[in-house]
């Protein structure tokens, strides 16, 4: 894919140091967020990678006012992710910016903020096997997937989810324990498309399989604008997220 109509794609990730960061290393040596840049670009997007420990956390005006879509990995650092920052992604998703959130990046300021939830649930980190079910077939970023993607190792996420009801339900996932999760999920919120996509634990092979990764390029093709994106109204403009629900991580 080349041209103009290719959609420009900022992939936004905390850099941080991660929990069992010698796994993570081992697991992704560039990074989560380079690995998903890499994948997207072989696809033929243009892509832009940024990073929490930037200027601006990565996201400034320039950088989303240069971006239709925003691929967001978020998990233990989102505390650190400036207010001012928040507010410029709510903007410019409010305005037309597609928006990619991925795995426990639904606890994340700028998703609750978007969905007006807390995005709590349930959830068990023991390395299990995790299939990914697609439920609505003809969803364009259910495009060139088989009856499921199964991952190995992954971390389980169950409902109960607080999220709005999805606009479209594209996949629920399966556990070994005998949970479900509903994730694949599509929202319009103002004149932007969101989507969450579940898998994506930091020590987990996800982001190199290649279902996944076409998943996300399907996701990304989804959410681009059609048209230019525009500032948003005045009275568009969204409240911070309730710091109680800011500051609980998971309900368990």
């Amino acid at each position: 894919m080349t041209g103009s109509n290719t959609p420009r794609v900022t992939v936004f990730c905390e850099d941080t140091r991660q929990p069992q960061q010698e796994a993570y290393e081992r697991v992704y040596p560039k990074g989560i967020g380079a690995t998903i840049g890499d994948a997207l670009r072989l696809k033929g997007l243009s892509v832009h990678n940024a990073y929490q420990s930037e200027p601006d956390n990565g996201l400034s005006q320039s950088v989303l006012e240069q971006t239709d879509v925003l691929v967001y990995w978020s998990h233990k650092a989102w505390r650190d992710v400036s207010e001012t920052t928040v507010q410029r992604a709510y903007e410019r998703i409010m305005g037309g910016m597609g928006f990619i959130a991925l795995h426990s990046t639904l606890v994340a300021p700028l998703f609750r903020r978007v969905l007006g939830t807390t995005a709590t649930m349930h959830w068990r980190n023991l390395g299990e096997r995790e299939r990914v079910w697609v439920v609505d077939r003809d969803h364009p970023i259910a495009s060139g997937i088989d009856r499921f993607i199964e991952l190995e190792d992954e971390e389980m996420y169950s409902e109960d989810f607080d999220i709005p009801t999805p606009d479209s339900l594209v996949f629920i996932s399966w556990f070994e324990g005998g949970e479900v999760f509903r994730s694949g999920c599509c929202w319009k919120r103002g004149r932007g498309k969101i989507f969450y996509f579940r898998p994506g634990h930091e020590t987990a092979p996800t982001y190199h399989n290649e279902a996944v990764q076409q998943v996300l390029f399907n996701a990304v093709l989804w959410a681009a604008p059609n048209t230019d994106v525009m500032p948003i109204r005045q009275n568009d403009r969204a409240p911070p997220a309730p710091e109680a629900a800011c500051n609980r991580r998971f309900r368990s």
